[in-house]
């Protein structure tokens, strides 16, 4: 069962904030969910599904995504996979034309000071 830093956190639909992934465990709080706090400067709340496009944008700027880091638990990403991004980040891949599609439920409603609805939903897959 996912334990929620925000049981109140809403996604950018406005409803209830889905979990986006256990399988990988994703989100800045390792808890399955796009949730944001106080100390994540990164704002972690896009729901993405990775592609090989997206992999490779992101570790040609520096954040490889895909390398496993076993020592600290990480088993790397492939596509196909959902992982909570960085809002900036995944704005940043958008301009450069490599975005990844996301899950709107599953999306925190922060994400919409940096991306939005509507562009959100040109991206979105059904969840």
């Amino acid at each position: 069962m996912t334990t929620r830093y925000d049981p109140d956190a809403r996604n950018v639909l406005g409803g209830e904030l889905k979990p986006c992934s256990m399988d990988p465990v994703t989100g800045f709080f390792r808890n399955g969910c796009c949730e944001t706090g106080p100390h994540d400067y990164g704002m972690h709340t896009v729901c993405a599904v990775m592609t090989a496009e997206f992999l490779a944008y992101s570790r040609s700027v520096g954040n490889d995504l895909s390398t496993p880091h076993p020592e600290i638990g990480f088993a790397g990403l492939k596509p196909g996979d959902r992982w909570c991004l960085c809002a900036p980040r995944w704005k940043e891949a958008l301009d450069a034309g490599a975005a990844p599609k996301l899950v709107l439920e599953s999306t925190h409603e922060e994400t919409l000071a940096i991306v939005p609805l509507g562009v959100l939903k040109d991206h979105a897959v059904k969840a």
